[in-house]
């Protein structure tokens, strides 16, 4: 009985010692596989606050474009429009609103006649390259948000195509210092290089777990921002439609 239970205590305590031995395999590591684990661990640690920065900016970003697409319809005041975009500032489509409005509004006054009461919002406006500034505008602001939503998007693919070479360089180094160290010893079995071989292999599996979710996350946000981008793009064209329609 005594020996059953010496067995069962020591099975009981292989995954405790296991653990043990993995956490004191990166702790012993050599100093330039433990530069790769630190540098790969920045990258999960910055890719992960990336993550999160965007699911946020970009869930926000949706939300106030779908209410601001919801007023620009129901509200037939543009300047009851522009104040209302105005307190819109993660929406794009409202920020592409506000540079067609101020281009519409900057012509407007520039060409409207001296002796012509002022309005809020006016009737015509000279077809000459009247259209053409306000399309000129709204592109650039569609630039402007598309440029502001996908900011650090590159370092999350930049995580993703290079923390695999990175884990596989402290792979490759540690098992090269491992066989180095079999040729100084006089046994060569596999027991005198599976515990440097362990340790390289670290380096490539934590490369994968920077690397997977990082690429993930930037397709998923990019197919975000593409969508984004597509709506302003229709919005300009409807706005532009809009204002030739009624201001030329």
């Amino acid at each position: 009985m005594d020996g059953f239970l010496g067995r069962f205590a020591i099975q009981a305590d292989v995954p405790f010692r296991q653990s043990l031995s993995i956490i004191d395999m990166v702790i012993g590591s050599g100093p330039v596989v433990l530069a790769v684990l630190y540098i790969l661990l920045g990258f999960s640690i910055v890719s992960w606050g990336i993550m999160l920065y965007k699911f946020r900016q970009l869930r926000q970003a949706r939300r106030e474009s779908e209410r601001f697409t919801t007023i620009f319809w129901e509200t037939k005041n543009l300047p009851a429009i522009h104040t209302a975009a105005l307190e819109m500032k993660e929406s794009p489509l409202a920020q592409v609103f506000r540079a067609g409005y101020q281009e519409l509004m900057r012509l407007t006054r520039t060409r409207k006649p001296p002796e012509a009461p002022a309005e809020p919002v006016p009737l015509t406006i000279p077809e000459e390259g009247g259209i053409d500034n306000i399309e000129r505008a709204m592109r650039r602001a569609v630039r402007e948000q598309v440029t502001r939503l996908e900011r650090a998007l590159t370092f999350l693919a930049t995580t993703a195509s290079t923390a695999p070479f990175i884990g596989l360089f402290g792979t490759v180094w540690g098992i090269m210092n491992a066989f180095r160290g079999l040729s100084l010893t006089r046994t060569s079995t596999i027991q005198a290089v599976a515990p440097g071989i362990a340790e390289a292999l670290i380096a490539t599996a934590l490369g994968l777990a920077a690397a997977i979710p990082s690429v993930m996350a930037y397709n998923h946000f990019s197919r975000k921002v593409r969508v984004l981008a597509t709506d302003m793009e229709n919005f300009s064209a409807e706005f532009l439609n809009i204002a030739e329609r009624h201001f030329l």
